[in-house]
């Protein structure tokens, strides 16, 4: 890798030398950002992380309010829902408050923190290279906040639901009380999940570019992806009428058909390069 002048060759100390620099540097704006979050969080934990486990969540009103426009009668309506977490430690609340925060901190730095990451390998890339990266960083950062967006007000609130209304045997004998670390790991795995999961185009894009994947090898698995997603639909669903699970599964049905018109597109730019170059 060059140096950012172009003028010598870095060595390996200075690559090492740079990468720790940017490594602070995101560091510190993560810990800002953490320490500003953890400032709010009393007001976070009421009206964010504890929203889903409210009745009066945006996404409830919103799914049943769509479900009697759509005259589908209370098709998507879900059960009342009224999680109580409890804890058994002393330093449960703390220790939780620090998880959202360090969590939380993430997810707001995430653009500058890939964008340390761009400048540290920006050097390495070649003119065409950084020609085909342009915007990568605004369109990484989209879709993890879509991702991150659809995971809070769809995903949570479905799978909380479906949770919280789940029950076995028919005595009474078990009495639903999840601790409040177990509902904000479930929140932030849920989050942070699709948050990553919706970095699939820019995945499809840089696999692609590469030769490791094509629109025709997608178009072929496409059956078998379809069938994964359905299921994933079906089992986070609260119940099994088919249209909740079509609203949990058309995003990533259409995250695989994004991929699919990239990896195309790709394909194109490979093969008209390459008659170029011959």
């Amino acid at each position: 890798m060059s140096n950012p002048k172009g003028k010598s060759e870095m060595s390996f100390i200075d690559h090492l030398e740079a990468l720790r620099w940017h490594l602070v540097k995101s560091v510190v704006v993560w810990l800002i950002a953490a320490i500003a979050i953890f400032i709010n969080i009393d007001w976070i934990f009421d009206h964010i992380i504890y929203a889903p486990a409210h009745n009066d969540f945006v996404t409830y009103g919103f799914l049943c309010n769509l479900s009697h426009q759509l005259h589908l009668g209370e098709a998507l309506c879900m059960p009342p829902i009224n999680i109580q977490l409890q804890g058994n430690t002393i330093s449960g609340p703390f220790m939780s408050a620090m998880s959202i925060a360090m969590v939380g901190g993430l997810i707001v730095a995430f653009p500058y923190l890939f964008w340390e990451l761009w400048k540290f390998i920006k050097p390495a890339l070649s003119p065409k290279e950084l020609k085909y990266s342009r915007g990568s960083i605004f369109w990484v950062s989209l879709c993890f906040f879509m991702g991150a967006a659809f995971g809070y007000f769809l995903l949570a609130p479905f799978t909380f639901n479906f949770l919280a209304n789940f029950t076995l045997g028919t005595t009474g004998a078990y009495k639903y009380m999840p601790t409040l670390d177990d509902y904000i790991d479930s929140l932030n795995n849920i989050i942070l999940g699709c948050g990553l999961s919706f970095e699939l185009p820019v995945l499809a894009y840089v696999l692609a570019k590469i030769g490791l994947i094509s629109a025709n090898f997608l178009r072929n698995y496409r059956k078998y992806a379809f069938v994964i997603i359905l299921i994933v639909a079906a089992v986070i669903t609260p119940s099994p009428d088919w249209t909740s699970q079509v609203i949990v599964a058309v995003p990533l049905l259409l995250l695989y058909e994004v991929s699919v018109l990239i990896a195309a597109r790709v394909d194109k730019q490979n093969i008209k390069e390459e008659k170029q170059w011959s």
